[in-house]
Order: structure tokens, then C-alpha cells, then sequence
């Protein structure tokens, strides 16, 4: 049973980070270059629009979530299995959800890095 908790902990890890990423990223698209918007605009201004997007707050919500399900995780196995299982398989997530959900260029050499990564789990795994 232990163990089906650590997958479970691992797989809830890679799903938020994921959709953490994927918030803070679309967040930040709408803010826009932070450099320029400084420059044309100020720091106050700066400030109020990055910390004023609920993506970013949502983003970091479901971050925060990640990091916990990684302590549930680390509470039931190794940190030899469940950090480079959790790392590389949000890694490989991360690729999917650029390409589908932020519609980003994923070339064939991230796409064989994602699965030779993954193929890597399976070994720390079994």
C-alpha cells in the first residue's frame, strides 16, 4: 500500500508543478516583457500588474500543492526514487502542456530528451 501512495504523491507532484508552470507561464505572457513594461511604466506599476494577474496567484497556488504532495512523497519512499521520478516526469509533462496548452515550439530533440528521461524512471523504478 505504501507504495501505491508513493506513485499517487508522485503523479499529484508532476500534475501540479505542471499546471503550476503552465499558469505562471500564461501569467507572465500576458504581463508581458517585465523589462520594457518597467521601463515605459515604472516599478509601481511593474509591481501592481505582475502581482494583480490571478494566474499568477492560481500558478503559485497550485505549486504550493506540488511541494506538498513532494513531502507526502518523501515521507513514503526515497528521495533516490521520488526526485528524479518526480523531476523527469514533469519535465516530460512540461513538454506536452507547451505544446498543447501554450501552443509553443517543441522540437523533435526536446521530444526524444521527455521520453529518454522517462525511460529513465522506468529503470529507477523497477
Amino acid at each position: 500500500m505504501k507504495h501505491f501512495y508513493t506513485w499517487i504523491s508522485i503523479i499529484a507532484v508532476v500534475l501540479f508543478s505542471t499546471i503550476g508552470d503552465v499558469l505562471i507561464s500564461k501569467a507572465m505572457k500576458s504581463v508581458g516583457d517585465v523589462a520594457h513594461v518597467w521601463r515605459d511604466y515604472g516599478t509601481f506599476y511593474t509591481i501592481r500588474r505582475v502581482l494583480g494577474n490571478a494566474r499568477l496567484w492560481l500558478g503559485i497556488f497550485f505549486m504550493a500543492l506540488g511541494f506538498f504532495s513532494l513531502l507526502f512523497a518523501l515521507s513514503w519512499a526515497d528521495v533516490s526514487l521520488v526526485g528524479p521520478a518526480s523531476a523527469s516526469l514533469t519535465f516530460l509533462t512540461n513538454a506536452i502542456a507547451a505544446k498543447f496548452f501554450l501552443h509553443e515550439n517543441v522540437d523533435r530533440r526536446r521530444w526524444m530528451a521527455a521520453l529518454l528521461v522517462a525511460c529513465g524512471v522506468v529503470l529507477i523504478a523497477g
